[in-house]
């Protein structure tokens, strides 16, 4: 079987190799180190699977089990840790460093929406050609639009050049979800 080799593949049964283990079981029972073919006669008797645990343990540590319902319940905390995270969604509003005042109000106007609809937002500069000689030109366009911003949302650093871009990410506030 190479399946075996597979870091989530589980041992159990005939496959445990080791000669004897520390044997336990779901109810809490503790069998102590007891030989592989005694834990695989007991876990036989009740039913069950003979799973090993902690195979680099001295000696190794295997479980009696019924493995397919402990694997369905893994699979079901899988799922509700699932639908408790939280995805985050970063947006992104372009500037550049020759931009007009009333594109500017316009693009922070977008930016606010997101930050009140709880997006985090990367506002970048984009610089052209020479402007990337200058690249505190785009900064000081992004520190033009904070104060706009900054009513809305949590600046996560001073902007900061990233290859032809000067980036600021903006977070949204986390009182204006409980004020609302």
């Amino acid at each position: 079987m190479s399946r075996n080799n597979k870091k989530d593949e589980v041992l159990m049964n005939e496959n445990i190799t080791a000669k004897e283990v520390r044997c336990t079981s779901d109810d809490g029972t503790n069998y102590g180190i007891i030989p592989t073919r005694d834990a695989l006669a007991t876990a036989e008797e009740l039913g069950l699977d003979l799973v090993l645990i902690a195979a680099t343990a001295k000696p190794p540590v295997a479980k009696i089990m019924d493995y397919g319902k402990f694997k369905y319940q893994q699979e079901k905390k899988k799922k509700e840790a699932k639908k408790k995270q939280k995805v985050i969604v970063v947006k992104e509003v372009k500037f550049s460093v020759k931009i007009a005042d009333n594109d500017i109000n316009y693009k922070v106007k977008h930016a606010i929406e997101f930050l009140e609809k709880g997006f985090h937002v990367k506002c970048r500069v984009f610089l052209k050609g020479r402007e990337m000689a200058h690249p505190e030109a785009g900064a000081e366009v992004l520190e033009r639009i904070w104060p706009m911003l900054e009513d809305y949302g949590v600046r996560d650093a001073k902007p900061k050049q990233e290859g032809r871009f000067v980036n600021m990410m903006v977070l949204p506030k986390k009182e204006d979800k409980n004020n609302s």
